[in-house]
């Protein structure tokens, strides 16, 4: 029974910590979806491929502020504890996302527009940058021997709850509201639906407990040493930061670039695009714990070289066969296919990452490096349909998940076979399962 009671208390933690995750990228999500009517709203003036870019790049000023937060707000968390520190990042979150929501358009208020949306889309970006390193962090020091990588998973998998939210609104309203009716204000709906949400996940996150393994230490340290291990550890960072590129830039391109690929490009209907994001949602909440829990069994290295090896081989590959023979059912297929490489990398990814980050600066360390890649991934719609503007290539976005795969392939070789590895974690736990 002790151990049951444990189980469903872990559940519930969980659930509470992965709520505010799931804020962050049903906003992140519902933007870039509406991209089109954020530009007409904010920036007016100018072709549809320069409102559109004007657009993704809001959506990508955010990414920018990442780091900046990575370092303050996490080295804040491993100072004050885990519960406090991600109770402030949520109201940071929220006020970016009430932003979006209620400001009114160009038209009405002029400049001041698109100067709220920006400044709204950095405090998001500010919150963000350890939003997803202290949930991290928390599940990896709840989570029951042997279980790290399933129990990690779920902060992932809170994001896939969101983008299949968002794309069933998106879904719903593609087929009950009007062209005309969704470009003037339909395209609010979702966002308000979010600001509707935000009492509930404060509710959530405010009756969580405070870890036992930050409690358990003995001092914790002083910002200032926060920060001066971190610079000491800054390898790590750098090595954390090549390993996520894959994820950030699979996981942007498979969710928030998806709808505009495949209406701009592929010319498929909006309704087509969204059903295809909704499955690679549902797919990526499939693998991502699944894989995450064989992580746990055969140790997080040899799952993280063969999907970097994969996406190498078949990205562009696959993007040219696409735009070759553009069809919902072909876009359903890649889209699978790089889902699955998505949720099987980064379920072993995230929870390596924070076994290789020394304790004592676990969550800033963690948050940088992932800020730092964020940037990098946050991109990928802005730079997809910049390449494919410029090169003429509709296939183009693949050189650049390509990119992304070869340098998180040289960073997990490069932590796996350097001196000073930091991977023990996961073959320590490999070892004693086989004795």
């Amino acid at each position: 029974m002790p151990d049951l009671d444990k189980r469903k208390s872990n559940i519930l933690s969980v659930i509470r910590v992965s709520s505010g995750n799931f804020l962050e990228m049903y906003d992140f999500f519902v933007f870039a979806y509406v991209a089109k009517q954020v530009g007409d709203a904010y920036f007016p003036g100018g072709s549809d491929f320069a409102k559109l870019m004007a657009a993704f790049s809001t959506f990508a000023v955010g990414f920018v502020m990442r780091p900046l937060g990575a370092i303050i707000l996490g080295a804040y968390i491993d100072h004050v504890g885990r519960r406090k520190g991600l109770i402030v990042t949520l109201s940071m979150m929220s006020l970016g996302t009430l932003s979006l929501a209620i400001t009114p358009g160009y038209a009405s208020i002029g400049i001041a527009a698109p100067i709220i949306i920006v400044l709204g889309r950095l405090l998001q970006g500010f919150s963000a940058g350890v939003e997803l390193g202290g949930v991290s962090v928390y599940l990896s020091e709840i989570a029951t021997p042997g279980h790290k990588g399933f129990y990690v998973a779920w902060q992932s998998g809170s994001q896939q709850v969101a983008v299949i939210l968002a794309a069933l609104l998106g879904i719903l309203l593609n087929y009950y509201l009007p062209a005309d009716l969704m470009q003037q204000w339909g395209w609010r709906i979702p966002l308000l639906v979010g600001c509707l949400i935000i009492p509930l996940i404060f509710r959530l996150r405010a009756s969580l407990q405070e870890t036992e393994s930050f409690l358990a230490q003995q001092r914790h340290p002083t910002l200032g040493e926060i920060y001066q291990t971190t610079l000491a550890n800054f390898r790590i960072v750098v090595l954390g930061m090549l390993m996520v590129l894959m994820t950030t830039g699979l996981f942007y391109f498979v969710t928030a670039y998806t709808p505009t690929f495949g209406k701009e490009v592929l010319k498929l209907t909006s309704l087509d695009a969204l059903t295809v994001t909704l499955c690679v949602a549902i797919s990526n909440l499939f693998w991502l714990p699944v894989v995450g829990a064989l992580s746990d069994r055969i140790g997080r290295t040899p799952v993280l070289i063969c999907c970097t090896v994969l996406t190498l081989m078949s990205a562009y590959p696959l993007l040219i066969w696409l735009v070759g023979a553009p069809s919902f059912a072909n876009l359903m297929l890649v889209e699978l296919w790089l889902s699955f490489l998505y949720g099987a990398y980064n379920g072993a990814m995230v929870v390596y990452l924070t076994e290789i980050m020394p304790d004592s600066v676990r969550t800033a360390g963690f948050s940088l490096a992932y800020s730092l890649a964020t940037i990098f991934g946050g991109v990928t719609p802005e730079v997809a349909e910049w390449l494919r503007h410029e090169t003429d290539n509709r296939a183009a976005a693949g050189w650049w998940l390509m990119l992304a795969a070869g340098l998180s392939l040289v960073g997990v070789l490069w932590t796996r076979f350097s001196r000073g590895n930091t991977s023990q974690p996961e073959s320590a736990y490999v070892r004693s399962r086989r004795k």
